[in-house]
């Protein structure tokens, strides 16, 4: 349990550390699956599922652009949904090590 605890701890210190970057990725994911959505037609709530699916790189499929300039959008979220995952699994390796008492640069 103190692993827990100290693992949270450290992880919410990381994030509030770099929470600028977070959320500012975070905007500009949502931003252009707004703009995407609203170019291919669809609603808010499906460019967001859009914009998270592809983010998140899982791409289903059920949803595809089909307009050039909305394909580079997704492009540009799915590069910048990498850049936020990567960051958010620094955070949690570096926290993980520290509450486990490995100390990494």
């Amino acid at each position: 349990m103190e692993f827990t605890v100290d693992f949270l701890e450290l992880f919410f210190k990381g994030v509030m550390l770099f929470y600028q970057i977070i959320v500012f990725l975070s905007l500009v994911i949502v931003l252009l699956g707004q703009i995407a959505g609203r170019l291919e037609k669809w609603t808010r709530f499906d460019a967001l599922y859009w914009s998270l699916i592809t983010a998140l790189t899982i791409g289903y499929g059920d949803m595809r652009p089909v307009r050039r300039i909305t394909r580079v959008f997704s492009i540009i979220i799915g590069l910048t949904g990498i850049i936020l995952t990567g960051i958010l699994v620094t955070i949690s390796v570096q926290a993980a090590s520290r509450a486990y008492g490995i100390h990494v640069l």
